[in-house]
């Protein structure tokens, strides 16, 4: 099985991940001013909009329906589910009736009767990835879906998901600080003509430059809870800025332009969508693709950041059982 429904017409490969409107980092944004800016978004040329059930609790998922559904022919739409936000306390659930019910709620807050491309969020370890996929699968027979995607699971529980019905496409975190999927998924998706979807392109903003030191994190923002930001490990990491920022002067790019256009450069059937609150940050981002990198240019970032230069693990021990990824001995 090796059917794609992942729309290849999408020029430039740039999607925006609409989650730090709503949840994860800083502030909410106010419901008036991320409505312009996800319209802006559409102006600009943004084809592909991401958002989940997790995302806000439900808010964000709203606030893309809310801004952006009397525009619904524009744009590919993709979601995701089998984790939420319950009673205040993350729940992570991939058991067939749970996702179908969630689909229906996702639909409803949408104010759409179809997604696009609908993500097993995570992998529910007791619940076997063939149900999850089934469910999902009943879903795209009912018009619901288009597509089935996964998001953070490893090269295996692609291929055993995608024996019971074809895959269009694996979401997980890749950047030059966070290389997890060269240990098998990216040659997994090759293989079985699944497209790449690649969050966090910029090391969840550390490859912007933007944020300077741990104080620039506002109570609540999760990346507080991550090793790699944390007073024992940014120091070390912030000390790799220096030559990234001058590699990226000397094409004539910014630093954010030169990681995206690293992350496209891995493979052909990438596509990123890296999260922003800001116009002029959407509009930077989706230029990433006009830069062409030569190959020494790559070997030099390859060589600066990597698994084994960048300091601390991605995740903290909690969030870390949470994913099926494979991991770096």
């Amino acid at each position: 099985m090796t059917a794609n429904n992942f729309p290849k017409m999408l020029s430039p490969k740039i999607g925006l991940g609409c989650m730090n409107l709503s949840h994860a980092y800083g502030k909410p944004v106010a419901e008036e001013e991320a409505i312009k800016s996800l319209n802006a978004a559409l102006d600009m040329g943004y084809q592909h909009f991401d958002t989940a059930t997790l995302y806000g609790a439900g808010k964000n998922e709203l606030l893309v329906g809310k801004a952006l559904m009397h525009r619904r022919s524009e744009f590919f739409l993709a979601s995701k589910c089998g984790m939420s936000m319950e009673d205040g306390k993350k729940l992570i659930n991939g058991r067939p009736e749970h996702l179908k019910k969630q689909c229906e709620a996702s639909l409803k807050r949408l104010g759409t009767d179809h997604i696009d491309l609908y993500y097993l969020h995570r992998k529910d370890p007791d619940v076997p990835i063939e149900e999850s996929t089934g469910a999902l699968a009943d879903l795209v027979k009912e018009g619901k879906i288009g597509a089935i995607g996964l998001s953070e699971v490893s090269a295996q529980t692609l291929r055993q998901a995608h024996n019971e019905h074809p895959i269009t496409a694996l979401q997980s975190e890749y950047s030059l600080w966070t290389r997890n999927p060269e240990i098998a998924t990216l040659k997994a998706c090759e293989d079985l003509n699944v497209t790449f979807v690649a969050f966090s392109p910029l090391a969840r903003g550390f490859l912007s430059g933007a944020i300077k030191s741990q104080d620039d994190l506002i109570q609540g923002d999760i990346r507080n809870n991550m090793p790699r930001f944390d007073a024992q490990h940014y120091p070390k990491n912030l000390a790799l800025l220096g030559r990234f920022t001058d590699i990226a002067s000397n094409i004539g790019c910014t630093p954010a332009q030169l990681a995206l256009s690293w992350v496209l450069h891995q493979s052909k059937n990438i596509v990123a969508i890296p999260g922003t609150r800001f116009v002029s940050h959407m509009e930077e981002n989706l230029a990433s693709h006009e830069h062409q990198l030569e190959q020494s240019t790559i070997a030099l970032l390859d060589e600066l950041i990597n698994q084994n230069t960048v300091s601390g693990p991605r995740y903290n021990q909690a969030q870390q059982h949470e994913i099926d990824t494979e991991e770096f001995i």
